[in-house]
């Protein structure tokens, strides 16, 4: 699988990104293109504030440090599986939670409260070109992302959630530098749900401390405090269907969020299908970092796409990281059938007894 050359010129806080030629993507191991993604002439610049740049620290390669024990996945074990406790939450929606919850029954991942999770979650046996020696991966699919059973069409969204908070039973300080790597296997785009939007998301869950909107007193007044506010930066893997686009072209590409404004922006184009390797870091001042690169080795400095306060908020803990499933919530079109692999969390600086690999797995480059 050839890789992007992707010219860029960043800096700690500031991207621009130029692309212009085409690739022919490939299907499941088979070198014969099933469809084009063309690279239009793209160039985003993504900035923060003199004082931010004047801040930020060195971004870290997600991977960088150890690997902690006993969260995260391999999905190797043949017995693997995942009980949904159906129908699933909609809290977003219609403020049903309908537990119980769904999870795993290795307990490392749950159902998401505010959404529900994928209508499908199951082992499968790992694509071609997957991680040497990798059996197993993980499938996940929907067609009712919003209420199960009564299509909306409106697109909505599963959440799939990596039990890491509850199983370390704390959060992960930022001054421990942590970050997270996930594969992930993008299938051919003719078999893509043929939709416009994003379709995949991968992001952490952090908090920081801001204003607040709660609720006091017998009359529930709404007032404006300090509190601990809980925020999702991430990646989206967004298409544009040549179908409802009108161009001669299907394009995809990975879609950030956030900036400092809230707002998301675009990445680089996704060129070819099959395996990628995404990774989210967090550095001590608060600033997340984004890198991926197609497929399947560590990701290295090359890898970098951008670094953000997301919101203008600086992180202070890392509390999880999960999945998004997006779908046309039609009653008729599944989404896109996404496979991932091997997530893990790493820390630079462990502390508070945290159990770690014990080994560096990187240094910075």
């Amino acid at each position: 699988m050839s890789r992007i050359n992707w010219l860029r010129s960043f800096f700690a806080t500031s991207t621009t990104w130029h692309s212009t030629r085409a690739v022919k993507l490939n299907s499941l191991g088979n070198r014969s293109a099933l469809a084009t993604l063309s690279i239009a002439c793209l160039s985003c610049m993504v900035s923060t504030s003199i004082a931010d740049q004047a801040n930020a620290q060195r971004p870290i390669i997600p991977g960088t440090g150890q690997e902690i024990i006993g969260v995260s996945d391999d999905f190797e074990d043949p017995s693997w599986r995942y009980v949904p406790n159906n129908p699933k939450s909609t809290e977003d929606i219609d403020e049903n939670q309908r537990g119980p919850m769904g999870k795993s029954t290795n307990g490392r991942w749950y159902e998401g409260v505010k959404r529900g999770h994928p209508d499908i979650v199951q082992r499968v046996a790992t694509p071609p070109g997957g991680i040497p020696g990798s059996k197993g991966s993980l499938l996940m699919r929907s067609k009712f992302t919003g209420i199960p059973g009564r299509a909306s069409g409106t697109m909505h969204q599963d959440d799939f959630i990596c039990n890491v908070q509850y199983r370390l039973k704390r959060r992960i300080d930022v001054a421990e530098v942590p970050s997270v790597t996930t594969r992930i296997f993008l299938p051919p785009v003719a078999e893509w749900e043929n939709r416009s939007g994003p379709h995949f998301g991968f992001r952490l869950a952090l908090e920081t401390t801001a204003m607040i909107e709660q609720e006091v007193g017998f009359f529930k007044r709404k007032v404006e405090e300090l509190g601990n506010e809980i925020y999702w930066p991430g990646m989206f893997i967004e298409f544009e269907s040549k179908d409802q686009t009108g161009r001669p072209d299907d394009y995809a590409y990975l879609r950030i969020r956030s900036n400092k404004n809230g707002g998301d922006f675009r990445g680089p184009q996704i060129t070819t299908t099959g395996w990628w390797t995404l990774g989210l870091s967090v550095t001590p001042d608060g600033m997340v970092h984004y890198y991926a690169s197609p497929g399947v080795d560590e990701l290295t400095a090359d890898d970098y796409i951008t670094s953000q306060f997301p919101y203008s908020y600086r992180a202070e803990r890392l509390r999880t990281f999960f999945y998004n499933v997006c779908s046309a919530d039609d009653g008729q079109r599944w989404s896109t059938s996404f496979v991932v692999d091997d997530p893990k969390v790493y820390v630079v600086r462990p502390k508070g007894g945290l159990k770690t690999a014990g080994r560096t797995t990187r240094t910075n480059r």
